[in-house]
This record gives C-alpha cells, sequence and structure tokens, in this order.
C-alpha cells in the first residue's frame, strides 16, 4: 500500500500542477491593467457602465476600445475633410 502511494503521489501531483498552469493561463488571459481601469472609469458612459454590470470587467472593456477604435476612425476620417475645406478657403 504504501509503494501505491509512493507511486500515486508524484503522479496526482504533477497532474494537479498542469491544471492549475491551465487555470493560471486562462486568469491571466481575462486579467487587465491598472492604467486600462483607470481609463475606462474615466471615460465610461452609462451603456459601458451597465456591460460592466452585465458581462463583466473583461466584456466592458472590450466593448469600450471597440466604441472608442470606432471613434478614432470616424475622427480620423474626417480629418481630411476638413483639412481640403482649410485648403479650398
Amino acid at each position: 500500500m504504501q509503494a501505491l502511494a509512493v507511486v500515486l503521489l508524484p503522479v496526482l501531483l504533477m497532474l494537479f500542477a498542469l491544471a492549475m498552469e491551465r487555470v493560471e493561463s486562462r486568469l491571466s488571459r481575462l486579467s487587465v491593467r491598472q492604467q486600462e481601469v483607470e481609463e475606462f472609469l474615466d471615460q465610461a458612459d452609462h451603456d459601458d457602465v451597465e456591460a460592466l454590470a452585465r458581462e463583466g470587467f473583461p466584456g466592458a472593456l472590450a466593448r469600450f476600445n471597440r466604441r472608442r477604435r470606432r471613434s478614432d476612425t470616424t475622427d480620423s476620417i474626417d480629418a481630411p475633410d476638413l483639412l481640403d475645406a482649410s485648403r479650398a478657403s
């Protein structure tokens, strides 16, 4: 019986370590930096806060970043129009 415990304990310990490594990798993908949290809290609107309550922080942050990228692309699209208008006048 002791020989079985000597053989099984290291195997079970290695399996447990592998399982915890998988859990840790999933958690590290879900983690966010402090700067992202501060930026979200400073610039979030009502819809972003609702998404935070409904989906949790990673989902709300992804939605916030998508909305911000869309506004950045529309701003960059509008900027050449402003330059063309100033050149025309």
